[in-house]
């Protein structure tokens, strides 16, 4: 029953695009120590982790490696770009195929409600509790794109410059890498002459609501389904309903890996 789980949560086509981007294990010079574990049953432990919302201390035995284990070596490969650099391996397949759509890229933000931790702030929209959010821009399709955390009343627009900034260069069926959108919509939290002129100086059409005479918001609407879907599925994963880690990197690794996943599952459709 665990190997079927276990190949569930980490197929052989995704553990083949892990495997290259993990840091490298380095033997102590003096000998002894740990032996080296199992990387691709500890990855499949940290999907488990994210895909359930257990504790780490929770993590059943069957996966072959101990809680211990499992977070110390999620730790250094947070700390490596591990999650990053796989969401970009992932995108890099989907643009070789022609599936990035870069006519338009969506943005939009919601809350995460927290224990503890860095990057967090006091929620306006839930009686001033403590709070994260989650800031999610999209591709046409709704495919993620970049993803970043910040504490709950933090404005929308103060994630803007460095989601697009954030965007990675991926691949491209036919010609160089890309990784500008022709056009960017978003609602009018981000409305802004500054924004405006930041966007406009990087080649960048702004198609951001309400803006008399141009935009609507009924308009904004035939395009905002897909973002508002884009964010539900990092949501589906059990560990981002409620925020437990600490550390605001910690926590961002998470829909990182979340992301990597859900452009994974669009690739997986296309290839089988």
């Amino acid at each position: 029953m665990s190997a079927v789980l276990s190949k569930r949560l980490v197929p052989d086509e995704l553990w083949e695009l892990a495997a290259p981007l993990l840091p490298s294990f380095a033997a102590r010079p003096q000998g002894g120590g740990t032996a080296p574990c199992d990387e691709r049953a500890v990855f499949t432990a940290v999907v488990y982790v994210l895909t359930s919302g257990c504790a780490w201390r929770h993590l059943p035995p069957t996966f072959g490696t101990s809680p211990a284990t499992a977070h110390r070596r999620f730790t250094v490969w947070t700390e490596a770009g591990l999650w990053r650099r796989l969401h970009r391996a992932v995108l890099d397949e989907l643009g070789a195929l022609g599936e990035v759509d870069w006519t338009l890229a969506i943005v939009d933000a919601a809350s995460v409600r927290v224990k503890r931790g860095s990057l967090t702030g006091p929620n306006p929209v839930d009686r001033g509790k403590q709070g994260s959010k989650l800031h999610v821009l999209s591709d046409a399709q709704g495919i993620p794109l970049a993803v970043a955390v910040s504490g709950a009343n933090m404005h929308d627009s103060l994630a803007l410059k460095p989601l697009i900034r954030g965007i990675p260069s991926v691949r491209s069926r036919r010609g160089p890498r890309r990784r500008r959108p022709v056009k960017l919509r978003a609602d009018k939290a981000y409305f802004s002459a500054e924004h405006l002129a930041w966007l406009r100086e990087r080649g960048l059409v702004a198609r951001i609501a309400p803006r008399p005479g141009i935009e609507s918001g009924e308009r904004l609407g035939r395009h905002r389904w897909k973002i508002e879907r884009s964010i539900a599925w990092p949501f589906g994963y059990r560990r981002l309903t409620v925020r437990y880690e600490r550390k605001g990197s910690h926590f961002l690794a998470f829909p990182g890996l979340a992301a990597a996943l859900t452009c994974y599952k669009k690739l997986a459709k296309l290839t089988t």
